[in-house]
């Protein structure tokens, strides 16, 4: 795959996709928390992102939750970050987000939210869709349909090394998209 394309690429199964160029920082917009105060990414500088695009009636999305809770609570300490972005209304998200008790930060939107998601150059969101940046701002990947802890391990484990100064974000995207692929391969038998 070619790293450096603006399309997105998925595949019926989800996973990364390039909306953006490795490295490219995260588009300046921003949308409404919880409490109905205007937030941009730029809030959480300094922090490695996990960006996630979701929708109260998108089913794959309510099945995520869980995980982006435990991503949040296990990688918090490493500096990471989730942000849950709401394509949604405000009246559907806000008891939604009660009853599932998410702790981490929400961001809200309607159309709002789909112009976040297309200023990362994703021309057809398909949700949910999950962007992770470094602690630089830099994106390092994007995820689109239902991330999995094992998808998640992989590319979390990229972010750090790209943290910790031991690989580029180039060369991290790579490093997903193999991981990726190995999870998805047929096991040989013996």
């Amino acid at each position: 795959m070619d790293l450096s394309l603006a399309r997105t690429r998925t595949s019926p199964a989800g996973g990364v996709a390039s909306p953006t160029r490795a490295g490219d920082k995260p588009p300046q917009v921003s949308l409404v928390d919880r409490e109905g105060v205007a937030r941009g990414f730029d809030h959480w500088r300094g922090r490695s992102l996990i960006v996630n695009f979701w929708a109260t009636w998108c089913a794959p999305c309510r099945r995520e939750i869980p995980l982006l809770e435990r991503l949040q609570i296990e990688n918090a300490a490493d500096g990471f970050q989730v942000v849950g972005v709401a394509v949604d209304y405000r009246d559907k998200v806000l008891p939604y987000a009660d009853k599932m008790k998410i702790t981490y930060p929400l961001l809200i939107g309607e159309q709002e939210a789909l112009d976040a998601a297309a200023a990362f150059g994703v021309e057809m969101v398909g949700l949910p869709f999950t962007v992770f940046s470094d602690a630089q701002g830099r994106i390092i990947a994007a995820h689109i349909g239902e991330l999995t802890a094992a998808e998640a391990d992989v590319i979390l484990h990229a972010v750090r090394r790209v943290n910790a100064g031991g690989t580029t974000p180039l060369q991290a995207r790579a490093d997903i998209e193999r991981g990726l692929a190995a999870l998805t391969a047929p096991r040989s038998q013996s």
